[in-house]
């Protein structure tokens, strides 16, 4: 997968993300009380410090942090909520890691199947496609903003394990234990990023036609719709021609 498509994918995600901000809080609301169940200490709890940056990285005020992480250290009331992983096939045979976050198993479970299934895809048996990703912190930086050499020299010393340049974009991957200290370090060298994100990355990619892509996209964006699913990771390619 070339860093290209990798960048259309998530300009693709994150023009989603910018259309339903109220929705993509509350995902982060819960993602946080979760993570809270571990201690209410952002610097001793990694989960929890991944999930206020990620809050912090969409602008969500600081009030409904700390009411999500008070709702799930108990301070607010207990909220219990089930972390289930599914596993997909979308058209094409693009490979799909679906994360929910419930209150309702059941619920949840033929909603995800349902939605898979109307979109052409299916669901697969547990651990058929999630053997094939990895969690990864990964940075885009445009390199029309920023000299490629100092961007290297600042990541990886601050613990990046692979820089990639493609056609003018420097792409940054990161283990998600350094991935704080990575953002830090690039901001402390005034480097601005394009985007940041923990996610899920696969080296087995599939490559589709235009058409076909914008059904698998349509098919995530209808999953991502869904007030149980957190994330949704897709092993597609998508092909060059795609904005145009």
């Amino acid at each position: 997968m070339s860093g290209h498509s990798k960048w259309s994918t998530i300009k693709h995600k994150k023009g989603a993300m910018d259309a339903k901000r109220g929705r993509i809080f509350t995902k982060l609301i819960k993602e946080i009380t979760v993570a809270a169940r571990g201690g209410g200490d952002i610097e001793a709890n990694p989960r929890l410090r991944t999930a206020v940056l990620r809050a912090r990285a969409a602008n969500m005020p600081k009030d409904n942090i700390d009411r999500a992480i008070k709702k799930g250290t108990g301070e607010l009331g207990a909220v219990e909520f089930f972390e289930l992983t599914y596993e997909g096939y979308a058209p094409g045979g693009v490979g799909l890691l679906i994360e929910t976050l419930t209150d309702n198993k059941n619920r949840t479970s033929a909603n995800v199947k349902s939605i898979l299934s109307k979109g052409g895809g299916q669901m697969a048996a547990t651990g058929a496609v999630g053997y094939q990703f990895k969690r990864t912190g990964v940075i885009f930086v445009n390199g029309e903003n920023a000299d490629e050499d100092k961007v290297m020299e600042v990541a990886l010393e601050a613990g990046a394990d692979d820089i990639i340049s493609e056609e003018g974009l420097i792409e940054i991957h990161i283990d998600p234990a350094k991935f704080e200290s990575v953002m830090d370090a690039l901001q402390a060298a005034n480097i601005p990023n394009e985007s940041a994100e923990i996610t899920m990355l696969s080296d087995n990619t599939v490559a589709l036609d235009k058409e076909k892509a914008q059904k698998v996209l349509s098919l995530i964006e209808k999953l991502e719709d869904d007030d149980d699913v957190q994330n949704v990771y897709s092993n597609l390619e998508l092909p060059d021609d795609m904005d145009e």
